[in-house]
């Protein structure tokens, strides 16, 4: 079964900033999500909501993206509360969050209305190259690691191999 890939939609309600995903939030978009809260973070935004009653999946990419900006946010949060709430995580996200070892980074909430107004879709940021996303993906795979040592056993390899693509990428350039 081939799944979309996830189409990400944001909308500003004063200073509560809303991403919405629809379909598989993988690694292809965990670049545009992470450039859109750090420039919003920067702006002086400071809480963040996603809704997640369409997505389907994501991938670990993806989750160690969420999660690195949820350890960040977690360190600059005033009274521990965490600054990224997930709204209706299916199960198997759910199950995902705490089999890693990082649900704690957020405040995880089923509400019975998911927020549908407002929503505008996401650009994609121009001029990602490869070397990028596989430096990206290698910064996701160690922040599981690095939040949760038992994430070491499932993703050292993918690590290597993701350490080793991009030393053979950054050799080309040179």
């Amino acid at each position: 079964m081939n799944q979309p890939h996830a189409n990400l939609m944001v909308a500003v309600f004063e200073q509560v900033v809303c991403v919405k995903i629809n379909g598989r939030a993988d690694f292809t978009s965990s670049l545009d999500l992470k450039k859109l809260i750090n420039e919003l973070w920067e702006r002086g935004y400071h809480k963040f909501v996603f809704e997640l009653a369409d997505c389907m999946m994501m991938d670990s990419t993806f989750l160690g993206v969420l999660s690195g900006i949820g350890l960040k946010f977690c360190a600059t949060s005033n009274g521990g509360n965490s600054a990224l709430e997930l709204c209706n995580p299916n199960p198997r996200i759910a199950e995902v969050l705490d089999n890693l070892g990082v649900a704690h980074l957020f405040n995880i909430r089923q509400s019975s209305e998911p927020i549908a107004d407002g929503f505008e879709p996401l650009a994609r940021a121009p001029g990602a190259t490869q070397t990028d996303v596989t430096r990206n993906c290698l910064e996701a795979h160690k922040t599981l690691m690095a939040i949760n040592p038992e994430n070491e056993r499932k993703f050292k390899d993918v690590a290597q191999f993701l350490a080793d693509d991009l030393k053979r990428q950054e050799g080309k350039k040179q």
